[in-house]
């Protein structure tokens, strides 16, 4: 364990309606992190209990009993490789109120420690999931960090919400997969998350699912919005990088963030001059 550093592995697998494949995968996927020393591994968007609208219409027959056993033999595993875990699923509310789109956190002790709710839901998501309401802060050797959960991406005032809360790497899950081809996503997600890390300063693990067709893999960026690796096209795969405090990036708007997050739109002084106020004459 060094200060400020911090390993971590980005899983991506082709997720389905089938609790018990996708556990059987996270397991595997697990054992591979732990195997390559990281500290903490991050899954997709519903990679446990797969996604609704997407691997299953709704959740009226889901088999909420089923995936609570998969979930605590994932908590269990945890504790035995003795590693963090961010675990993609949905968690259920009291009828009638739909279930949360969910991050768990898990701890190396084998413990449930919080669970994060996605803020934003599409609107074909708001037909089968509640939104959340809160933000997840956790700290590992001295690195700050919190979750979202993919629609959250189109959402800049979110970033600067952590940056105001000290994070200082974002674990941001997926499912953009089952596609029919190439799409916009393709050509924004990627590129959007980059911009999201480089404005804020942020360290981020973006993961996704790879069930055919993918417009994206999963990837990890570093704070000045360079994609460090990304994992192959549509295959599972998983990828351990390092988050390190202690190196230095290019970060033109760090003097002035505290600036703009306070609402100051400008970096100049207040200036009291005709020249300036009238914009009519040359």
């Amino acid at each position: 364990m060094v200060h400020g550093v911090l390993t971590i592995a980005t899983g991506q697998f082709a997720v389905s309606g089938d609790v018990d494949a996708n556990a059987a995968r996270i397991r595997e996927l697990m054992r591979q992190a732990a195997e390559q020393k990281a500290e903490i591994v991050h899954f997709s968007e519903c990679a446990l209990s797969g996604y609704a609208s997407v691997d299953f219409g709704g959740f009226d027959e889901y088999d909420w009993n089923k995936l609570k056993s998969r979930t605590e033999e994932i908590i269990t595993l945890a504790g035995e490789l003795k590693l963090w875990v961010v675990l993609g699923s949905s968690h259920p509310l009291t009828p009638p109120n739909k279930p949360h789109n969910s991050l768990y956190l898990i701890s190396p002790e084998g413990r449930l420690v919080d669970r994060y709710d996605k803020r934003f839901c599409t609107e074909v998501d708001l037909l089968h999931y509640t939104p959340g309401n809160h933000f997840v802060f956790f700290e590992i050797n001295g690195v700050r960090c919190s979750l979202l959960i993919c629609f959250d991406l189109r959402f800049p005032e979110l970033y600067r919400e952590l940056v105001k809360h000290g994070v200082q790497c974002v674990f941001q899950s997926f499912y953009n997969a089952r596609q029919q081809g190439p799409s916009v996503h393709s050509e924004i997600m990627r590129q959007t998350m980059q911009a999201n890390a480089a404005n804020n300063g942020l360290w981020a693990s973006m993961t996704n699912s790879c069930g055919w067709f993918c417009p994206y893999p999963s990837c990890f960026i570093q704070p000045d919005g360079r994609i460090v690796e990304q994992l192959p096209d549509h295959q599972e795969a998983l990828m351990v990088n390092t988050v390190d405090l202690n190196r230095s990036f290019y970060d033109p708007s760090e003097a002035f963030r505290k600036l703009v997050i306070e609402g100051k739109l400008s970096n100049g002084p207040d200036i009291c001059d005709e020249r300036s106020s009238c914009r009519t004459e040359l």
